[in-house]
């Protein structure tokens, strides 16, 4: 049976550690949880804060285990399946990192296996994420596009405009979040750690929307179906050059990374995303067209490749 795992994320000072003492209070009694954290310096300082009876704690300091550190966290996890044989994991990497590395190496040969990845939390400061100095770092936009839920921390500290800044912010995310919540002192509800959504239920399946003047479809897929980025691209503009379809969204794993695209003007861009749940795509078009939507499934299938599953 695999060992569920999810991620704490945010940026420094946004309160993880108090979260994470909020979610292991909430440990089912009896049951086997464990905490990995990692520390950006040399000397770990979480690791004596969360010490809790029944909880396994290990610790990765020096270095970020989303990049540099990620032979330390083979280990670490390695040696922590196999010792303590946890029924929860979780993993707080520092603030300082882009957790998309950690989500790689936990579908990696010889770990997916054994863990299972479920949501992804972060957490983030509303007075920080209406300051573009926040906004304009590439870490802290991959932490809040990587999350399946994403909190608002330190509620009672904002302003109301401060707080529904970030309800519309995250409104406007894409892919959607499974969950947007806003808490106070880090009271996380453990029932987010599996929380699932209706738009992310079903894989390889067709999502459909319909009005008087627009059509839509939206497809998901399993994270581990590989996309041609080329391909894609070419596919996106001449979609770009069809009158029937008026905008074209998706996110995409092509190997080791991840790609967002974006059609909208007739004009695409394609960018690196943080986003590692599924691969996804949201067609909409104009009814009165009558868009063949078989064809379009088709072209997306040919922009495919053979699953190749991260090592």
């Amino acid at each position: 049976m695999k060992t569920p795992v999810n991620l704490i994320t945010g940026f420094l000072g946004v309160g993880k550690t108090t979260a994470l003492l909020h979610l292991l209070a909430q440990r089912p009694a009896g049951s086997r949880w464990a905490v990995l954290v990692n520390e950006f310096g040399q000397v770990g300082i979480d690791g004596a804060t969360l010490t809790q009876n029944g909880v396994a704690l290990r610790e990765v300091p020096g270095g970020c285990i989303c990049c540099s550190a990620q032979l330390p966290l083979r280990v670490a996890l390695t040696k922590l399946i196999r010792e303590v044989r946890p029924e929860r994991l979780l993993i707080e990497p520092t603030g300082l990192g882009h957790p998309a590395g950690v989500i790689d190496v936990l579908r990696g040969e010889g770990l997916a296996s054994a863990l299972e990845l479920r949501n992804a939390i972060c957490l983030v400061d509303p007075r920080q994420l209406s300051d573009g100095q926040y906004r304009g770092l590439e870490t802290y936009q991959d932490q809040i596009a990587l999350a399946d839920v994403l909190v608002a921390n330190k509620g009672d500290l904002a302003t109301p405009l401060q707080l529904q800044a970030f309800t519309e912010i995250a409104a406007q995310l894409y892919p959607p979040k499974r969950l947007v919540a806003q808490v106070s002192q880090g009271r996380l509800d453990a029932a987010w750690l599996d929380i699932e959504s209706t738009a992310s239920a079903s894989l390889s399946a067709a999502q459909a929307h319909d009005t008087q003047q627009f059509t839509a479809r939206g497809w998901v897929f399993s994270p581990e179906q590989v996309f041609d980025p080329g391909k894609l691209k070419a596919l996106f503009e001449a979609w770009g050059n069809d009158a029937q379809i008026v905008r074209a969204k998706g996110v995409f794993r092509i190997g080791r990374d991840w790609r967002l695209l974006n059609l909208a003007g007739g004009k695409v861009d394609m960018a690196p995303i943080a986003y590692r749940r599924d691969s996804r795509l949201d067609v909409i078009a104009r009814a009165e067209a009558g868009l063949d939507w078989g064809a379009v499934k088709a072209e997306l299938n040919a922009a495919m490749t053979q699953p190749n599953v991260l090592g």
